[in-house]
């Protein structure tokens, strides 16, 4: 089964459809105005039991952003974003409520670190969301889970905060094609799983995600996606990130 094509339009929903990552950024500054308005907005996504087990770090200063660079791989899109947002679960007012009822965190386990990773994820989605609807993108950065501690450092978080992911965001000096998605019929059930219809896009899709490489002048494998994936995952990438989270008081085990 596929999505009815005949759907109705909204600007959210063009906004979202249109969606593509943004590295190159026009000189057009992106202001506190603009950053507080997209934030007040995106701070009203989903929580859960209204935990608001999230904090947000703007980073505008060059220097911070050079260093917070260069674990994520040196990525430059950070250092030339006009503003650069690190999204982080924070468990510290969380255990502030329960010292203040007589009891300890130092024993949570997977649930309540899996609830403010969520929670931080949906502020960020919001986020971009929210800016994209203001004509300023950016892109994700997934980099900063690679050094957690390294990171914390720069950003002087506190025991119980780690940061989920980043964002670059400013007005875009490029357009660059759209990636494409996997099929919806494969991605979309209805009513229960389909396990052959979740399978029965990957090669289709190997095919498009080629092509697309193909048509930006990007060498690729001739079964794009799949090759992608086990070369970039299936050598257990990040090995350490559970220790050093758990050290930051996030039990993910």
């Amino acid at each position: 089964m596929t999505l009815d094509t005949n759907h109705p339009e909204s600007e959210t929903i063009n906004v979202l459809r249109n969606r593509r990552s943004i590295r190159k950024y026009a000189p057009e500054p992106v202001s506190d105005a603009h950053v507080d308005a997209i934030l007040s907005a995106a701070l009203r996504a989903p929580t859960s039991s209204n935990l608001q087990a999230y904090s947000v770090i703007v980073v505008r200063n060059p220097e911070t952003k050079s260093r917070l660079a260069e674990p994520c791989g040196n990525q430059k899109h950070i250092i030339e974003c006009p503003v650069f947002i690190a999204f982080c679960a924070d468990l510290t007012r969380i255990e502030s409520a329960f010292e203040r009822n007589g009891h300890t965190i130092n024993d949570n386990n997977l649930e309540l670190g899996l609830v403010a990773s969520i929670d931080a994820s949906l502020v960020g989605m919001a986020t971009y969301v929210s800016a994209e609807s203001l004509g300023i993108q950016g892109v994700m950065i997934g980099a900063m889970r690679n050094k957690p501690d390294e990171i914390a450092n720069i950003l002087d978080l506190p025991e119980r905060v780690y940061a989920v992911f980043g964002m670059c965001l400013g007005f875009p000096a490029e357009a660059p094609k759209q990636k494409p998605r996997m099929p919806v019929n494969g991605v979309v059930h209805h009513e229960r799983y389909d396990a052959d219809a979740s399978l029965g896009v990957i090669d289709p899709y190997d095919a498009d995600l080629k092509d697309h490489y193909d048509s930006i002048g990007k060498k690729s494998h001739s079964n794009s996606w799949t090759h992608e994936v086990d070369t970039k995952f299936s050598p257990r990438p990040r090995d350490n990130l559970r220790a050093e989270l758990k050290a930051r008081g996030f039990d993910f085990t």
